[in-house]
């Protein structure tokens, strides 16, 4: 079976940009389960009930989150009751909503684990620690896990640690496509960063005057989401009845509205 995951979402244009660019990719893929991380869908940071059926009737399966996921209060009550929304498993257990789910997809069982990286992010336990405890429990046929972190050596480490448990660890939060997609040794299908759904005409989705004036002044300033040269970037993976990885292939196309 097929799963194709799709990096961060930022905001209404790359809502948009993957709307009208999914008919050509299910054409060309034919996935049996899209997973989206949409923590940045709504304006940039966020995610919000609306931004997420947003993501589902474009075709999304499961929507994977990270450290924007508590941005807008109004979410949080949609985090408990929708099944196929996942954030940070690491989070203090009493925040809103859940950190792994499993969904019915061709002829398997997918569990869809969420971590955040515990360097440079605020986590209530180590990604280690918490995804070997999920996966003592979870009842699926092969689980993909989005590792949603800063850094890359913890990136590549969550790889080698799951090697041969998981189907796929796929990273997200740098917005940046990495090179370092590949099969590992033990079967599981990794890459550092998948890269963004947004404008690449930013810097990570903010517009770049706003972005610069925030770096080179250092006072606050507004940032509002670009819109200009949209791309839909993402990943893959093929995954075999023993529930690990046969390939993974990197996505990246320019959205269907930019030509």
């Amino acid at each position: 079976m097929r799963v194709l995951f799709i990096g961060d979402v930022v905001g209404s244009p790359g809502r948009r940009g993957l709307r009208e660019t999914m008919p050509a990719l299910r054409e060309a893929h034919a996935p049996d389960l899209i997973i989206v991380n949409g923590e940045n869908s709504a304006g940039g940071m966020g995610i919000t009930e609306r931004t997420a059926n947003d993501l589902f009737d474009a075709g999304t399966g499961v929507i994977t989150t990270g450290n924007h996921v508590y941005r807008h209060r109004e979410a949080y009550d949609f985090l408990e009751r929708e099944q196929r929304v996942v954030r940070p498993a690491n989070y203090p257990q009493g925040n809103p909503g859940r950190g792994y789910t499993v969904v019915e997809a061709g002829p398997m069982r997918i569990g869809v684990i969420n971590l955040s990286g515990g360097v440079g992010l605020k986590v209530a336990r180590s990604p280690f620690d918490t995804v070997d405890g999920i996966l003592d429990r979870i009842e699926a046929d092969a689980i993909v896990v989005d590792f949603h972190a800063e850094v890359t050596s913890e990136k590549v480490a969550m790889g080698w640690h799951l090697d041969g448990r998981v189907a796929a660890v796929l990273g997200t939060h740098t917005h940046v496509p990495t090179a370092d997609g590949r099969v590992l040794p033990k079967g599981t299908a990794f890459i550092s960063d998948v890269g963004m759904t947004g404008s690449r005409t930013s810097v990570l989705g903010v517009k770049p005057e706003q972005a610069l004036a925030s770096m080179i002044t250092q006072m606050p300033t507004r940032f509002e989401t670009a819109d200009e040269d949209v791309w839909v970037m993402g990943a893959l993976v093929e995954i075999n009845s023993r529930g690990l990885a046969d390939s993974i292939q990197q996505v990246m196309v320019p959205a269907a509205s930019e030509g």
